[in-house]
């Protein structure tokens, strides 16, 4: 199973949840941190900050590892993101039922187009919905909507029509979209887990609440660490 943060803060608390020896693996894409615990064996992955980077970073471990013939059954982007209100408040967990490209399209008089809407690609991804249903059961993550963006709202207008396109929207993060698009290459399952450190709207760093976040992240993953095996196989079980 590959773990993917966007950055070292939001590995390490990953890395805290679980039990087991850990050692550095350098790649192409950077260093991969694997955990051997006694059910399965983890990578953890900081890709790097929004979808480029997380999609570049997640395609080359899921290469490295196809290569040396031990292809990873699950990939799960973790991390802390922005939370939409009342929705997700300060402190809870979001697990992804969809995972969408929020400003991927193009600017028109009559408003923004998705990609989707252009004929070039998809902007959404569709987690396997009994995955998600084991991981917010384990963890007690809400189910909603994950918003990939690579510009972080800073305002009240713009939250106000990431809303209106996406009423069902939980989270605002950067990395999701990009992971999914990694995974759905290599044709390996993908999942969203997001603990909600500030809420989307008007930028006041005074008012993040990172490290409540980062803790509540630790607790999510080693609430999730006794199922990652089971998770894996059945992410791995062919269709039908």
């Amino acid at each position: 199973m590959l773990l993917v943060t966007a950055v070292a803060a939001e590995r390490d608390a990953v890395a805290r949840a679980l039990d087991g020896p850990g050692f550095d693996i350098p790649f192409a894409a950077g260093t991969l941190h694997r955990v051997r615990t006694h059910r399965c064996t983890v990578d953890l992955l900081a890709a790097g900050v929004g979808p480029a980077a997380a999609a570049v970073s997640t395609a080359t471990a899921l290469t490295t590892a196809a290569l040396t013939a031990v292809a990873y059954d699950l990939v799960i982007c973790v991390g802390i993101g922005g939370g939409f209100q009342p929705g997700a408040p300060v402190g809870s967990l979001v697990v992804a039922d969809e995972l969408v490209a929020a400003d991927l399209g193009a600017e028109t008089a009559e408003g923004f187009v998705p990609l989707s809407e252009l004929g070039f690609g998809t902007v959404a991804y569709l987690p396997d919905p009994e995955l998600v249903r084991e991981v917010a059961s384990v963890t007690g993550a809400r189910r909603g909507c994950v918003l990939t963006v690579s510009t972080v709202t800073g305002s009240e207008r713009r939250a106000a029509e990431l809303r209106s396109a996406h009423p069902l929207a939980l989270v605002e993060a950067m990395e999701g979209f990009g992971v999914a698009e990694a995974g759905a290459a290599a044709d390996c399952p993908v999942l969203e887990l997001r603990a909600v450190s500030n809420p989307v709207g008007h930028r006041d760093r005074a008012s993040w609440r990172v490290a409540e976040a980062l803790a509540a992240l630790t607790a999510a993953v080693g609430s999730l660490a006794p199922a990652l095996e089971r998770l894996a196989c059945r992410a791995a079980r062919p269709a039908g």
